[in-house]
């Protein structure tokens, strides 16, 4: 019988993930993408390998508007998203989470704190400089070194979300949830899970 507190197993999570990353991305063409950090004096951004795609080239990562809520986190913060990009996607999700909005994200309940002290610096770039990376939704790199046209001070993650309309949930734990979230079928995100509580 089936612990009532597992959604899938380790084996049907990542099949689950490995059927989303091979699902084709979905991205538009913004005129401005993002970087954020709780670093507010940056001045240029150098390429950089990512410790979480160590085979991928050193690049510049940036996101667009539409998936940015998912960044508005401090930098170690464990969060999970999921989201609808038309109607069926919506009916699905409002069903699934319960909810009104379009977007969900979803941290534990350690970080109210710290999300209600940290201050982000969102550093804007022209998207024209960069490319869509297919290996997530919304996410555009460039392979040189960039500066930042502006940096804008986000000084409440709370209201930043409630004013995007964006549902944010804290939970002691994200596992239940993510599980949920993988078996929607919806697109989904998630950062710095390994830094979660287990």
């Amino acid at each position: 019988m089936r612990d009532n507190h597992i959604v899938i197993s380790d084996a049907e999570r990542d099949e689950l993930i490995r059927r989303a990353e091979a699902t084709p991305k979905v991205h538009g063409r913004p005129a401005v993408v993002y970087h954020y950090s709780e670093d507010g004096t940056i001045t240029r951004f150098t390429p950089q390998r990512a410790p979480s795609n160590p085979s991928h080239p050193p690049a510049v990562w940036t996101i667009d508007a539409e998936h940015a809520p998912l960044y508005w986190f401090p930098r170690h913060c464990p969060r999970i998203s999921v989201w609808a990009y038309d109607d069926e996607q919506q009916q699905r999700l409002s069903e699934l989470f319960q909810t009104e909005a379009s977007r969900v994200c979803a941290t534990e309940t350690i970080w109210i704190d710290p999300m209600r002290a940290a201050h982000l610096y969102e550093y804007r770039f022209d998207a024209a400089r960069f490319a869509p990376w297919a290996g997530a939704d919304g996410q555009y790199i460039v392979g040189e070194v960039v500066r930042p046209d502006e940096v804008v001070v986000l000084d409440d993650l709370l209201s930043l979300h409630a004013d995007a309309e964006v549902e944010l949930r804290f939970t002691p734990k994200l596992g239940r949830l993510m599980d949920d979230m993988l078996a929607s079928g919806l697109p989904f995100g998630f950062v710095r899970i390994r830094d979660a509580r287990r």
